[in-house]
């Protein structure tokens, strides 16, 4: 992993750090005008508690699952995205850096991402793993599972347009659930996962079939679009997180409608409203219980005006300040 130096004084920019942190300054305003970039630090020995950015700039996945590649530039656009974003409510936050690069493989990127997460969840940190494609999702179990080796009980939440449980030669960005999932089964772990967002126009009858019977619980796009249906989730949601230990979070960008998040490898035709997905992120974050989280399918090549990674930059945020 890439090694990121400790800045001299508070508000100064570490040569390690990525020049995304660099950002907007407002001299002649008499408040508190900071923004994360004034605030980032890199993560090292020392740190304690907050929460941890981690890159994964990888989209192998992606190309292995025959998408629209891009994603790799993913951590990069959505650090940039965030370094502006007003400081408000946000715990110590850290930058761990990149845990790949472009001569690593998907799997050894996956390993190194891993022990990222677990290196964050042993310091009382909060990972927030930046994609990349969805095969960040089997790297930040890795790290989670690492991080407990007596054992936990864990549910997992996605919020995605697919279940991404693929049966398939090579892992790719369609299979980190069914990898999680094998895991579970031979390490003794209940394999508790639950997804909202799920499309019926992105997801075949053998992935339908395949989620019923790993005893997935799952809700429909369409079902999300009212009122009453995303209540209805969130009750249940609600219900759920209190019988586990901890949670996962997981956010594929392509949950969104098209319109909201149009640079993924897979835009969503109907997608759920954003101000739902908000809503869903609030309750797993400020649930106690989150121990881990990631972001994943954000392609800056394919983003309009940067309105995707502003969109991730959002979710992110969110999840730093409710899970404090």
């Amino acid at each position: 992993m890439k090694k990121i130096e400790k800045p001299a004084e508070a508000g100064a920019h570490a040569e390690g750090l990525s020049a995304s942190w660099r950002g907007r300054e407002d001299p002649e305003e008499t408040g508190d005008a900071r923004r994360w970039h004034h605030v980032m630090r890199p993560f090292d020995a020392d740190t304690e508690g907050g929460a941890v950015l981690i890159g994964f700039p990888c989209d192998e996945g992606v190309r292995r699952n025959g998408g629209r590649t891009g994603a790799a530039a993913g951590p990069g656009a959505l650090r940039a995205a965030l370094a502006n974003l007003p400081l408000l409510d946000e715990p110590r936050l850290s930058d761990a850096g990149d845990v790949c690069n472009a001569g690593n493989t998907l799997e050894v990127a996956q390993e190194a991402l891993g022990e990222a997460v677990a290196r964050a969840l042993r310091q009382r940190a909060l990972p927030v793993a930046l994609g990349g494609g969805h095969e960040i999702a089997w790297g930040t179990f890795q790290g989670i599972a690492a991080a407990h080796p007596q054992g936990l009980r864990l549910l997992i939440v996605n919020l995605d347009a697919h279940f991404d449980l693929r049966e398939a030669k090579q892992p790719n960005s369609g299979t980190p659930f069914r990898q999680i999932r094998e895991w579970c089964v031979a390490h003794g772990w209940s394999f508790d996962y639950r997804v909202l967002g799920i499309s019926r126009t992105a997801n075949t009858r053998a992935l339908f079939d395949r989620a019923e019977a790993f005893g997935v619980r799952y809700w429909l796009d369409e079902a999300l679009q009212s009122e009453s249906g995303l209540g209805q989730a969130e009750a249940a949601l609600r219900a759920e997180l209190a019988q586990y230990d901890a949670v996962y979070l997981t956010v594929c960008l392509d949950v969104l409608p098209a319109s909201t998040a149009p640079g993924v490898s897979a835009p969503g035709v109907l997608g759920v409203p954003l101000a739902h997905i908000e809503r869903l992120v609030d309750l797993v974050a400020g649930s106690g219980r989150l121990i881990a989280a990631d972001i994943a399918e954000l392609n800056p090549q394919a983003d309009r005006d940067a309105m995707t990674a502003r969109v991730a930059a959002r979710l992110v945020a969110r999840i730093v300040r409710r899970a404090r």
